[in-house]
């Protein structure tokens, strides 16, 4: 918003599709924040698909919208973990700042899925209420947090009681992104390299 001239609306959820004043014919075009799931978009997207009858967007199942690879496959591998994660603990942690809404967003479906879930910076920023009836507590972070901070949470949760450190089976991250080209260029070349 306010990247481009024009009105420019935000909508967030169904409801906010179906309360748009506009008419069925106005030209719409959309496009959604890349660190949303497919799981978050999907809805909003069918919304507008069936409310507008002139859409423009990229192509996603036949509905007009974002590619699935242009939404961030860290952002939907954390989802799919949280809920499984849910499944298994007693407290949800999620480790990644208040303005994330990634983070935010794991939080969220932890509570959704029934457990109590928290967000938290770091180890320091941990309460004792949160975990100390907890027999399970799951740690996840959002897609930009370090895993230094994940593991500072660990630490504190290790001087609060002792702890054994488990992993969930899940989609192994392994995706190396290129450097752009302009950057390639502008890259020092190390002595003896072509």
């Amino acid at each position: 918003m306010g990247q481009i001239p024009g009105p420019v609306l935000l909508v967030e959820t169904a409801h906010d599709v179906e309360t748009l004043d506009l008419a069925v014919d106005t030209p719409v075009a959309y496009v959604t924040q890349t660190t949303l799931s497919v799981d978050d978009t999907r809805a909003v997207i069918a919304a507008l698909k069936r409310r507008f009858n002139d859409i423009i967007g990229p192509d996603i199942n036949d509905i007009i919208g974002p590619d699935i690879n242009d939404i961030c496959y860290a952002t939907q591998n954390r989802q799919s973990a949280v809920r499984a994660l849910a499944k298994v603990a007693d407290v949800i942690l999620v480790v990644g700042a208040k303005n994330s809404s990634n983070s935010n967003r794991l939080r969220e479906i932890g509570v959704e899925a029934g457990v109590p879930s928290y967000l938290i910076a770091d180890g320091s920023k941990l309460d004792r209420g949160w975990v100390g009836h907890a027999d399970a507590v799951g740690v996840t972070a959002g897609a930009s947090a370090p895993e230094e901070l994940v593991d500072d949470v660990i630490a504190a949760l290790r001087r609060i009681r002792p702890i054994e450190v488990s992993v969930l089976p899940g989609i192994e991250e392994n995706v190396e992104f290129r450097l752009p080209a302009e950057l390639l260029r502008a890259r020092p070349v190390a002595a003896g390299a072509p």
